[in-house]
């Protein structure tokens, strides 16, 4: 009672647009996940060597096997300073508590041999996973091993440190801790750290996102030889200065990483002629060495960015506007049925108003108007008569859109697609500078609470003092007012400075290709319109603006014109009019001009983009552009009638400017892009031409 009954099969129809509009909401807000065969979430699926199924999880399968032998020789340098060095120290009496007059003592002999088992694990995990790379020795073998060997060094050490604090530990506050014992804590620690990622890696293989192996670029390999090089001339660097300065090895490898990462706080420099000699040499291939390895690392990071965050953000975008676009052509169709039921209830056009082919249906009798007169079906038919022709061209132009539509649609896409390729330039930059920013904060702030923790005893240092310490040294400044004294403090300095100055000049880099730049784009800029005035300036101001400079060639044109007719001379273009893009306009007459007028355009087009392979910035081209050059690129492979069927079926363009085959997400350039196929359009032409000059001959000779 009280309730409307629908009429008959409104139930159904408004079922199945209840289930149509719900199906396209659930499938535009479920993201679009690619399916690996044979994957299930944590199942584990080994994957043999030879697959090449689709893989993921590439940070784990490429970052962290670099992680690891980039700390895992770091490791090792760490672990030699603990061993050559005795773990405790007596305080000079004449200085108590300074650490840095403090002499050491003997250790223990289960101290050495356990020290020197736990080196002994951490150097063979090393090798095996130098081996792992190399595919010396399977995935499956050699990973394991390299986990099993760096946990032993990091239980071996963190045994010996807990049984020297827990039987033989210094008397406080005759004797303290060396910086031997906390080369030994930081060894333990990269041991560990770095035997945890490699887990995380094998976890990534069980669980079948990739095969059994480490899918590394040359450079990347490069990358670890270098890294294994520098360490290797650290650690050599140091033992040598050891021996001809005097110093203790710890004092010594202190003294090698300040040289070669250039911040010389000036607190131990050579003292003798040989140790003065060997500085121009070892400073000069450890900063070659280190330049080299900051320039690898800086490649391997913006080939990981380029190559899945900046892909993942492209493919998001594409993916959102293919959505949106989607959604927008439902609604098209919905309004353009609407649109032809409100057609048919309308008056008839009159006389006086335009005809609009997309607006009305035109009704004319063609097929009465093109057939023959009774009387002249017994004789020959004749040629098609311009009238006959006309009606025909009309047919087909009345069941289809015209060819400006087709381009304005088409364009909406293209910017679409040009403001994803804008958007994801800037993201690529800024991206990088922001992760850039946020190593540079972290180092710089929590190393700071680090050296406030080691040196507040020693020095009285506070947390200020401490960021001004780190930002000195992160900058390689090294005034020398401030520099680290404690046992704890000069090992922690080697390892934080080996972390934090390369990433320094990393984001120096990364600053380069954005804030610098901008910086650089306004001074030459400012240069350009104050002292040094810039030839052509305000020629390339009014590109900017076409339309101003239309304006202003149309008055320019006028004004020659005049003068030319008061010389007596005849009124024409000027012979060096600028290259200006074509018009839609424009670009739809091209359908008017036969094989050869589009041939000379296609060598025109030619000597214009092989001038546009110099530009810098690379050059971009417009819409109207494209449509010309994709024009000439099909004008000799089809004739005039397929290619507006193609246009038709499949756009001006033959591809999708937002889908996969789209030539802005190419890998060269888009005028190199062009050229290529601009220079195939003219092979097919030059052929054709051939293929009918010999045709013409073998008729001649018959």
């Amino acid at each position: 009672m009280g309730s409307r009954e629908s009429p008959p099969g409104s139930s159904d129809t408004t079922n199945t647009t209840e289930a149509s509009t719900s199906t396209l909401q659930r499938a535009r807000s479920e993201p679009l996940k690619p399916e690996i065969p044979g994957i299930k979430k944590w199942k584990f699926h080994l994957r043999p060597d030879d697959d090449d199924q689709p893989q993921d999880w590439w940070f784990c399968s490429t970052a962290i096997p670099l992680l690891a032998a980039t700390t895992g020789p770091l490791a090792n340098v760490m672990s030699i300073a603990a061993l050559v060095t005795s773990w405790r120290n007596n305080y000079n009496p004449a200085n108590p508590g300074i650490d840095a007059d403090s002499t050491g003592f003997p250790d223990p002999r289960w101290c050495l041999g356990l020290n020197g088992a736990s080196l002994a694990c951490g150097v063979a995990g090393n090798i095996f996973l130098l081996f792992n790379f190399t595919r010396r020795i399977r995935y499956i073998v050699a990973l394991p091993v390299t986990i099993i060997l760096w946990y032993l060094a990091t239980g071996i050490l963190i045994a010996i440190t807990a049984s020297m604090d827990a039987y033989v530990p210094p008397h406080q506050p005759e004797q303290t801790y060396s910086q031997g014992f906390w080369h030994a804590v930081i060894a333990a620690i990269l041991y560990l750290v770095s035997s945890m990622v490699l887990m995380v890696n094998m976890l990534g293989y069980f669980l079948g996102h990739y095969p059994q192996h480490f899918e590394l670029s040359d450079d990347q390999r490069n990358l670890i030889l270098q890294t294994m090089m520098f360490f290797f001339w650290l650690a050599g660097g140091a033992a040598v200065f050891a021996k001809v300065e005097g110093w203790s090895y710890v004092d010594s490898l202190y003294f090698c990483d300040v040289t070669v990462l250039t911040v010389g706080f000036g607190d131990f420099y050579p003292t003798k002629d040989l140790g003065r000699g060997l500085v121009f040499p070892y400073s000069v291939g450890g900063i070659i060495i280190l330049g080299l390895m900051v320039s690898s690392i800086r490649g391997f990071a913006q080939e990981l960015g380029s190559t899945h965050v900046v892909k993942s953000h492209v493919e998001k975008q594409r993916t959102h506007t293919l959505r949106r676009t989607a959604t927008t052509e439902f609604e098209f169709e919905a309004l353009k049925a609407h649109a032809l039921a409100r057609l048919h209830h309308k008056k008839p056009t009159p006389v006086s108003e335009p005809l609009d082919l997309t607006k009305r249906t035109v009704s004319l009798d063609v097929e009465k108007a093109i057939a023959p007169a009774p009387y002249e079906s017994h004789q020959k038919k004749s040629k098609v008569g311009p009238v006959t022709a006309s009606l025909r061209m009309l047919r087909r132009v009345g069941s289809r859109q015209p060819k400006i539509l087709l381009m304005r649609r088409e364009k909406d896409r293209f910017d679409a697609m040009r403001k994803i390729q804008y958007d994801t330039h800037k993201f690529k930059r800024y991206s990088a500078l922001t992760m850039s920013f946020i190593a540079f904060g972290l180092l710089w702030c929590v190393g700071a609470v680090g050296f406030w923790g080691a040196e507040s005893k020693s020095q009285g240092l506070s947390y200020f003092q401490a960021l001004y310490f780190c930002y000195v040294s992160l900058l390689t400044i090294g005034y020398g007012d401030l520099s680290p004294k404690s046992n704890a403090g000069k090992p922690l300095f080697i390892v934080w400075s080996l972390i934090a100055v390369p990433t320094m000049t990393i984001l120096i880099s990364d600053m380069g290709d954005t804030v610098i730049a901008s910086f650089q784009r306004g001074t030459f800029k400012l240069a350009d319109w104050t002292i040094l005035p810039k030839a052509g300036l305000w020629r390339e101001l009014l590109e900017n603006y076409p339309w101003l400079l239309l304006w202003l060639q149309k008055k320019s044109q006028k004004a020659a014109e005049k003068r030319r007719l008061a010389a007596g001379m005849p009124v024409g273009p000027e012979e060096d009019e600028m290259e200006l893009a074509p018009t839609m306009e424009q670009v739809s007459e091209l359908d008017n001009l036969d094989d050869q007028a589009l041939a000379g355009k296609l060598a025109i087009a030619i000597r214009h983009t092989a001038n546009h392979l110099t530009n810098d910035p690379p050059r971009r081209y417009c819409y109207e552009e494209w449509a010309e050059y994709t024009r000439l690129i099909r004008f000799s492979r089809l004739s005039k009638e397929e290619i507006e069927l193609a246009e038709e079926e499949e756009g001006i363009v033959e591809w999708d400017w937002i889908g996969e085959d789209s030539p802005m997400l190419a890998d060269s350039t888009e005028s190199e892009w062009v050229l290529d196929r601009l220079c195939e359009s003219l092979n097919r032409y030059m052929r054709k031409q051939g293929m009918g000059v010999s045709a013409r001959d073998k008729s001649k000779d018959v």
